[in-house]
């Protein structure tokens, strides 16, 4: 059975989840697609990080920077994905309260990460472009230890609070997550009983994160772009700056427009199918983990010749190699 009577004698230890349910026949083709698109998270974010790790000249803070959002985009997503594409493909939709719970924690507490380090670029570029005569002495590795901690102390104790509440409801009617993962307001629906506190917690979410972020990212980028007019008309540095915005708005708009559109859709009743709402909770973090490699790698010519760089000294080694091997025959 998936439903149990409303009693409050009793509450759900294991949920089901129904993802896509006007799409039940199109399941498979939506199961390759996503385990397609898992497979690119995985190999452009685990190049671009072999490649910033390998390479002596971007150990920088701004690369680290990205190379620890590529490792955070690969976690997340390995949260999410691969229960969801069992569900979708082998029909193993069923999760225990204790298994959503951890999957509710791990997937809003790498999200408030990845806000956070989104934040930290952006300081970073703006600390790069508007002050460059004291970005050594601003930004270093006690800036980033600093960074490390704030991250972990502001995304464990929130994200530990959301979680704890939504643990704490009592669920005694239906247990069918009308979702593709545990997403918390999801979960927290179908509660029996006040969800007022688990409500709010969400709400605190989007303002700590969402509400705090932004302004400050808003903030750093209409700077570099004040600087940026400022500067010659065809100077590099200005074309540089330009192409650093355009580059870091993309990925937050799409991250933080689409997430809090999924995360406010049912603290405000908004009139939007399931279906929808299951694809932009998906998407919100998926495709930021896509771009990403693109974004930053393909785009940014550091870490292009960087690549390449070391593409062609593995075709070095493996010229040599063969050779050694003909003289031995």
């Amino acid at each position: 059975m998936l439903e149990a009577p409303a009693s409050w004698n009793f509450s759900h230890t294991s949920f089901i989840f129904r993802g896509f349910p006007e799409l039940q026949t199109y399941h498979l083709l939506l199961g390759f697609l996503f385990f397609f698109s898992y497979l690119s998270v995985l190999l452009g974010n685990s190049t671009l990080v072999f490649v910033i790790r390998r390479v002596q000249r971007l150990h920088s803070p701004m690369y680290l920077l990205i190379c620890a959002l590529c490792f955070v985009d690969i976690l997340v997503v390995s949260t999410i994905l691969p229960r969801m594409l069992l569900g979708l493909l082998f029909e193993l939709n069923r999760i225990s309260l204790a298994g959503c719970l951890i999957q509710m924690f791990f997937t809003h507490f790498l999200s408030s990460v990845e806000s956070t380090l989104l934040l930290a670029m952006a300081l970073d570029r703006y600390v790069a472009i508007c002050k460059p005569l004291r970005y050594a002495d601003i930004v270093g590795s006690s800036m980033l230890l600093k960074l490390a901690l704030f991250t972990l102390v502001r995304s464990v104790s929130i994200m530990a609070t959301l979680v704890g509440l939504a643990g704490s409801q009592w669920f005694c009617g239906s247990n069918i997550i009308e979702h593709c993962y545990c997403d918390h307001m999801a979960l927290v629906s179908l509660a029996c009983d006040s969800t007022e506190k688990s409500c709010a917690a969400g709400l605190a979410v989007i303002v700590c994160f969402v509400g705090a972020d932004i302004p400050i990212i808003f903030f750093s980028y209409m700077k570099i772009l004040s600087v940026a007019l400022q500067m010659t008309a065809a100077s590099e540095d200005r074309l540089k700056a330009f192409h650093t915005c355009s580059t870091h708005l993309m990925v937050i708009m799409c991250f933080y427009l689409v997430g809090s559109i999924t995360f406010l859709s049912h603290n405000l009743n908004l009139r939007i199918s399931k279906d929808a709402n299951t694809i932009m909770g998906i998407m919100y973090i998926l495709i930021p983990a896509t771009v990403n490699p693109i974004i930053y790698g393909v785009r940014t010519k550091e870490i292009r010749h960087g690549f390449l760089r070391l593409f062609r000294v593995q075709q070095e080694r493996t010229k040599k190699v063969h050779p050694a091997e003909k003289e031995q025959t």
